[in-house]
């Protein structure tokens, strides 16, 4: 590895810091030969759902070549969004933490921008492309082969010093860096992600049944919830955080700092009757610059009133007697 490449991977990782950015790791850009197999199972046995582009763009989803012509490195940045507190939970419905404030989307493509625009003038004329969960990236998989940490049981990225509640994104360069070493697997023989999902999506470790998961109901589907559901989605309205909140590794969670992901004060005072309520007014001032746009007003009050429902079982039962 020459010296050149060295000072570039060192101007690179102070700037990401300097950004806010809270790790940032390297990979070669190649082929992501062990992730092909996993993929075209998990499409071919159709874990995706609904979700019909995840199964477009195979190739460019394994080859960051693909994306960006004489692509050498991937830059991998993990941005903190773990919240000094949570919402309320009293008489309440439940968001994802990532949801609390402004659309990451906005946050980190700003800041890779900002990050590209620095290397183009520090190193002269580069090419790369910024990437935030929005393109056929395996942002997980290029963030642990950058040593970002590994991909748990429940399939989302770890890291020892901050768990998992982090945005990934991705700069695509055609520029030679100081690849990072991959980590171990710390999970060991835990297995309370899995245990704790209430709809059954991680079968097994490492595994998840996309088309199971309560965020997939919330955000991705856009027909009815399927009845065989009702009752199991602990009051998630908008994505779902059970399989990281009850991870050993996210007691070392701590505060973000990005003021961007603070939730407005009238997020804080909604509670089960404000949501029950919700109007397009009150959608677009909440929501404005948010991923809960995503679902739309109308996703979210199917949302509501899924949850809302009483469950089967507790629907059917017995009559007071005489009540015939």
């Amino acid at each position: 590895m020459n010296t050149q490449a060295h000072r570039h991977t060192q101007i690179l990782k102070q700037k990401a810091r300097e950004l806010g950015f809270d790790y940032c790791g390297i990979s070669k850009a190649e082929f992501l030969e062990e992730e092909a197999p996993r993929l075209e199972k998990w499409l071919n046995t159709e874990q995706h759902g609904k979700m019909a582009y995840m199964a477009q763009h195979f190739d460019k989803r394994l080859d960051p070549r693909r994306l960006v012509e004489g692509a050498q490195s991937v830059v991998s940045v993990l941005l903190n969004y773990y919240p000094s507190e949570p919402l309320p939970s009293q008489d309440n419905y439940k968001i994802s933490k990532y949801a609390y404030g402004e659309d990451y989307h906005f946050v980190i493509k700003d800041k890779l921008k900002l990050l590209l625009a620095f290397l183009q003038e520090e190193i002269g004329e580069i090419h790369g492309r910024a990437f935030v969960d929005s393109a056929p990236v395996m942002d997980k998989a290029w963030a642990a082969r950058s040593g970002l940490g590994w991909l748990g049981k429940h399939s989302n990225l770890l890291n020892r010093q901050m768990g998992s509640f982090f945005f990934i994104g991705e700069l695509i360069l055609d520029i030679e860096l100081v690849p990072d070493n991959p980590v171990g697997d710390y999970c060991g023989t835990c297995t309370r992600c899995m245990d704790a999902c209430p709809t059954g999506a991680i079968p097994m470790p490492y595994w998840v049944d996309g088309s199971k998961c309560i965020a997939y109901f919330t955000i991705e589907l856009r027909e009815e919830i399927p009845p065989s559901v009702q009752g199991q989605f602990e009051d998630w309205i908008f994505g779902c955080d059970i399989c990281q909140d009850v991870c050993p590794w996210n007691r070392f969670a701590y505060p973000h700092q990005e003021a961007a992901f603070e939730p407005p004060e009238a997020l804080r005072q909604m509670r089960k009757k404000e949501w029950e309520e919700i109007t397009g007014e009150v959608f677009k001032a909440l929501f404005r610059r948010s991923a809960v746009q995503r679902t739309k007003l109308k996703g979210l009050q199917r949302n509501i009133q899924f949850v809302g429902k009483p469950s089967p079982a507790s629907s059917t039962q017995a009559k007071p007697e005489g009540d015939q």
